[in-house]
């Protein structure tokens, strides 16, 4: 595939979603102008706009640095301790049966109902019972999916190192290793949204007046509708561009998919 045809690809990819969100916040201005919605149902996007540019310099940037500071951190910790975890148990048949449906079965907990109890632990500015969150939000996906990556391998590729007397460090490396890294790269998607809702729901709970996580419950409780939105934008843009890092990390780790087009867009 030439360079040519690669970046039309690459443009067809995101032009659309591009102009249906600029068709979307046109259509959201007129629509609410034209009907006179109130701003404490939902404000239209030109005031959201006007509260982001005017909050950010005393308040939002703040914020966003340090409720992202929360989301990364956490994130980090999951993933490492997910991934080691990952490789520590695949090999061991007994441990992975045990430690995947329960791990898959604590996913569905909803561990931020465990925030108020670490702010009581850690301290209510404290940020360690945000990371402590994020991090248990984001650890399972990771665990389970690199052990199932690990394991779920092609059996007459096993076959051929066993032919080769491939040891098993060997057969980790060159066989096992690359088969997760579809399954980990798309545990680490599904990660990065989660450390940034678990960094700001966290906040519900505690924090620093700036943290975005409490400056939305704050507006919102003082009817500053656009403020609380224009924080809730930020919340998004962080995780948007967490994400986008994780596709690139991906890019770079793993050319081979990009290559053949095999990578998810």
């Amino acid at each position: 595939m030439t360079a040519l045809a690669r970046a039309r690809r690459r443009s067809g990819s995101w032009i659309p979603p591009l102009v249906v969100f600029v068709a979307v916040l046109l259509i959201w201005e007129q629509v609410f102008l034209f009907l006179d919605v109130k701003t404490f149902l939902i404000p239209r996007p030109t005031v959201i706009w006007g509260a982001l540019v005017d909050q950010w310099p005393t308040t939002l940037a703040r914020g966003m640095l340090y409720t992202g500071a929360e989301a990364v951190m956490g994130l980090l910790l999951g993933v490492v301790l997910g991934t080691l975890l990952g490789l520590g148990t695949s090999r061991w048949a007994t441990i992975r049966d045990t430690l995947v449906p329960l791990g898959t079965g604590m996913s569905t907990i909803p561990i931020i109902a465990f925030a108020p109890i670490m702010i009581n632990w850690f301290g209510f500015e404290s940020q360690l019972p945000r990371i402590t969150v994020v991090a248990l939000m984001t650890f399972f996906p990771v665990m389970v999916n690199t052990i199932r990556g690990l394991t779920q391998v092609d059996p007459a590729a096993l076959e051929l190192m066993d032919s080769y007397a491939a040891s098993p460090f060997q057969v980790l490396r060159k066989v096992r290793i690359p088969n997760a890294m579809p399954y980990w790269f798309t545990a680490l998607r599904i990660a990065v949204t989660l450390s940034v809702i678990g960094a700001v729901v966290g906040e519900f709970f505690g924090g620093p007046l700036y943290s975005l996580g409490i400056y939305v419950t704050n507006q919102t409780g003082s009817f500053k509708y656009p403020n609380a939105w224009a924080a809730i934008v930020i919340a998004c843009v962080l995780g948007i561009g967490l994400y986008l890092v994780a596709v690139a990390i991906e890019r770079i780790a793993m050319p081979w998919r990009r290559a053949d087009g095999t990578a998810l867009e």
